[in-house]
């Protein structure tokens, strides 16, 4: 969501100005708008979109719907997410199958738009899901073009039906007919057809396009078009619309730190639908769109459920099943947390992750501070140690440490904080198992219930000598303390809280803090 970085810095500013308003006047929301207008603009976004989204955005918030709402500025903000989840083309479209197998997925987009790398990512993703797909090589023009398909293919683990060198040689044409008999004969249930891009537009770009159409007879023509292009992306998506016509929008390099509201004119300004974003560079960096999710991305209001849907795909249930039995019979190892560690990474870069997770655009700067590599560097310590020490840090010397610390590249400090991390950890993490809740520095335990404090001190306080003699009334009070018992109960606000009272102190859980502000 780079891409969008500045669309959404912009917006999150003028809707943080807007919350401080009990009532929104006129002038109010003509300010409010004309602020979304210079955001939009600035981001490249095509001017007929931003006047007709600024002049819905007016007309519904100088309506009824706001002056009777409870909380005014959240309910424009409400109005415009739903205004920019329509300009991304409302809801999700999904790829169309054929009823008759196989199903011809044409791509179109100029040269360096992606479209390769969104094949094989394409490719990757139809294979999880069960499909047979078939790549076909009908990119003749661009040095390469076949082997960089190849390896792509390869990489993706996908078959690929490439007859012609390229370079120049060969009929795209012809490759892409024969490609689809081939798939046919061979059962495989999908072909990508991987065409010819250009620099710009041109006739003989659009001729060859148009003849691999009408020979192949598509079911999806996807236009790859690149977030990064800037107002240019418009022109090029109505002149492929017009010469070749396509079905479905993918959004490209969604990584990229270039302004992008383009992009988000296109599903606008064709009527077609986004039906995919490329995120990265690596083969899985590729997500349905979903233009309520982007919305929410784009105005800082999180997308917990592609967060929720990662984790799914990544966590194994049984797993996760076996672990919270360990945390629950405090057999929780290394081990187990090297293993927790590398379903973690199938989900993908952290920074993403925790992009998604709502109000983190006010926290850019940790964001961008973050490194991932302190993953890689635990898992090197932890992968250092015998599968002993990793069931039992409790053996871990000083000479055993020192070892660890080379065999990592770390240092033996690198090694002492690991181990103490992961013993608080653990220590919180079984008080939650338990069914309590682990402490807060300066709070203690908050699982006693509301009124024990107040009664406790109460009954101490009946308990407490009366005597006028204050000699008396302390030897009298010495002898309650002494009767009463030693352990400590606790309170709501852990003021009475000790060793004993099974969750971690407080001087633990400053120490875990501390250690966990160092990354």
């Amino acid at each position: 969501m780079a891409t969008f970085g500045t669309l959404s810095d912009r917006l999150t500013e003028t809707f943080r100005n807007l919350r401080t308003k009990g009532k929104l006047t006129p002038a109010d929301v003509d300010g409010t708008v004309r602020e979304i207008r210079r955001a939009l603009l600035d981001a490249d976004v095509a001017l007929p979109v931003v006047k007709d989204f600024a002049a819905k955005v007016r007309e519904r918030a100088l309506g009824d719907e706001v002056n009777r709402a409870l909380n005014p500025a959240q309910q424009v903000v409400q109005i415009v997410n739903e205004e920019l989840v329509g300009i991304l083309g409302g809801e999700q479209r999904r790829l169309q199958f054929a009823k008759n197998p196989p199903t011809v997925i044409m791509l179109a987009g100029l040269q360096g738009s992606g479209k390769t790398t969104f094949a094989g990512k394409l490719a990757k993703q139809l294979e999880k899901d069960g499909h047979t797909p078939l790549l076909v090589a009908c990119d003749l023009q661009r040095p390469n073009a076949v082997n960089q398909l190849q390896v792509v293919a390869d990489r993706a683990g996908a078959a690929i039906y490439a007859p012609e060198p390229g370079n120049g040689v060969g009929d795209p044409v012809q490759v892409a007919r024969d490609g689809v008999e081939v798939a046919r004969r061979q059962q495989h249930d999908v072909v990508i057809i991987d065409t010819a891009g250009r620099l710009g537009v041109d006739a003989e770009l659009m001729k060859q396009a148009a003849d691999i159409r009408t020979a192949t007879d598509p079911d999806e023509v996807l236009f790859v078009i690149d977030s990064m292009i800037g107002q240019d992306a418009v022109n090029t998506a109505k002149a492929f619309q017009d010469g070749v016509d396509f079905t479905g929008v993918v959004l490209s390099k969604l990584d990229g730190d270039a302004r992008g509201g383009a992009a988000l004119s296109v599903a606008s300004v064709t009527g077609r639908p986004i039906i995919y974003a490329s995120t990265g560079e690596g083969l899985d960096d590729l997500e349905a769109f979903h233009p309520d999710r982007m919305a929410s991305r784009i105005l800082d209001l999180g997308d917990i459920l592609t967060l929720i849907e990662q984790a799914q795909q990544a966590f194994d249930e049984t797993e996760a099943m076996k672990v919270a039995e360990k945390l629950a019979n405090e057999a929780f190892t290394l081990e187990d947390f090297l293993e927790q560690m590398q379903q973690l990474k199938k989900m993908g870069s952290m920074k993403k992750m925790l992009g998604m997770l709502p109000g983190m655009g006010q926290m850019k700067q940790q964001l961008d501070d973050f490194d991932e590599r302190e993953i890689d560097r635990t898992e090197a310590i932890i992968r250092s140690m015998t599968p002993g020490e990793r069931r039992n840090p409790k053996v871990l010397n000083g000479s055993r440490r020192l070892r660890i610390a080379r065999g990592s590249g770390m240092t033996v400090t690198d090694v002492n904080q690991l181990v103490q991390r992961f013993d608080q950890a653990a220590k919180m993490m079984k008080t939650v198992a338990k069914g309590g809740v682990p402490s807060i520095p300066g709070m203690g335990s908050v699982g006693g219930k509301p009124g024990a404090s107040s009664k406790r001190g109460k009954q101490q306080k009946k308990k407490g000598s009366r005597s006028g003699n204050p000699a008396k009334r302390a030897a009298e009070n010495a002898g309650i303390a002494a009767q009463s018992p030693t352990t400590p109960t606790g309170s709501g606000f852990g003021l009475g809280g000790g060793a004993g009272a099974g969750a971690p102190s407080e001087a633990d859980l400053a120490e875990l803090q501390k250690m966990l502000g160092r990354n």
